[in-house]
């Protein structure tokens, strides 16, 4: 056993979304899997949907539990999953939670440029078009509003290629700008690395989540509405527009 959770196989192989895998352990309702296509959530971005089937039956993921030993599927009822499992995760949520991550680092990297190191305070991805990334502001003019948006949508025209890859821990702390949330980050891994997500020339940050493999996927944005959630704290709410 281990103090730190294994990073989430779909981290590192987001395209991949079937995989059949062996059960390592089960009780009712849930089963144990060493290795899994699903996205368990974490960092804003929402549990990937999808299904496990085995022997002939076919059952929704309700939720995930991550230990150190792998990830308990939940999937409901009394019936305990044996053998060989089917797994299959549901492509178009799984895009909709890419694309709002990724257009998340672009609005981050717009408000961090164009506010002075604003940090970010929380991010709320959903089901729907729109979503919301909160920063530590104190207030916001509507053409510094204007400015964001235009940044972000030049991002995406721009057709920046989005990648990851690990460094260690301690570097990336060393590293100005690496850290963008203002209380929490990603955890040090086992290995002592951390992964980074860099959209190419724009922005670099830690980050644990799924994203696009280029900006260009991702649609234009309006920032539809910004709350004050206190003194020092404003919530963008963004729209992804469908042309």
């Amino acid at each position: 056993m281990t103090d730190f959770l294994p990073r989430p196989f779909a981290v590192d192989h987001p395209g991949v979304l079937e995989l059949d895998v062996t059960a390592l352990d089960a009780r009712p309702g849930a089963v144990l899997l060493a290795c899994s296509p699903f996205y368990p959530g974490g960092g804003g971005q929402l549990p990937d949907h999808g299904t496990i089937a085995w022997n002939g039956i076919v059952r929704d993921v309700t939720g995930f539990e991550p230990t150190a030993d792998g990830i308990w599927h939940l999937i409901g009822g009394e019936v305990v999953p044996a053998g060989s499992m089917q797994l299959r995760v549901d492509p178009a949520f799984r895009q909709r939670m890419s694309e709002q991550h990724t257009v998340a680092h672009l609005v981050n990297s717009a408000v961090y440029t164009l506010f002075d190191g604003a940090l970010l305070t929380g991010v709320r991805m959903t089901e729907t078009d729109a979503f919301s990334v909160d920063f530590d502001l104190p207030k916001v003019a509507p053409e510094q509003l204007r400015a964001v948006e235009d940044a972000v949508n030049a991002a995406i025209s721009d057709d920046r290629p989005v990648r990851a890859f690990d460094i260690g821990y301690d570097d990336a702390q060393a590293t100005a700008g690496l850290f963008r949330a203002k209380s929490v980050a990603p955890p040090r891994q086992a290995d002592g690395l951390i992964r980074i997500v860099d959209i190419d020339g724009l922005d670099r940050q830690a980050c644990g989540g799924t994203h696009l493999i280029s900006t260009a996927q991702a649609r234009r944005i309006r920032i539809l509405k910004v709350d004050n959630k206190g003194r020092q704290n404003r919530r963008f709410r963004i729209g992804l527009v469908i042309d």
